[in-house]
């Protein structure tokens, strides 16, 4: 089972963990979990004026061992309007524009996408649980 967990925050509020909303998927081939605005396909909406985040912005699959991966999905426009870092025991790096990353079996870490604009990210942090 791949648990996530999201929350928005603005320069405001850092540290703040109210509004934090989670989202869970078995690890079964196939099963995919969203995180962006658009209500319709993603389980993890942000707001719908934070345009630094795509209709649907991240996208976390199951593979067909059971193994879950995160893509950046590429939005309507060329460049992105927000840099995405991915956190895993410790170590952080850049996730690219329309880039895939594995996450680790039974492990646990954090991906944050930062407004290029304001002082605004999305944290969300992932746990596979085996």
């Amino acid at each position: 089972m791949l648990e996530l967990t999201m929350a928005s925050v603005s320069g405001t509020d850092a540290g703040a963990t109210a509004g934090m909303l989670m989202a869970d998927a078995p690890s079964d081939p196939g099963a995919v979990l969203r995180v962006g605005r658009d209500r319709a396909v993603c389980r993890l909406v942000t707001p719908d004026d934070w345009l630094f985040v795509s209709r649907v912005h991240l996208e976390f699959r199951c593979g067909p061992e059971g193994s879950w991966q995160v893509t950046w999905l590429r939005g309507s426009r060329p460049e992105p309007s927000s840099e995405v870092r991915l956190t895993i025991r410790a170590a952080a790096r850049p996730l690219a524009y329309g880039a895939t990353a594995a996450l680790p079996r039974g492990g646990a870490g954090e991906i944050v996408v930062h407004d290029r604009t304001s002082p605004r990210s999305l944290n969300v942090g992932f746990y596979h649980d085996v």
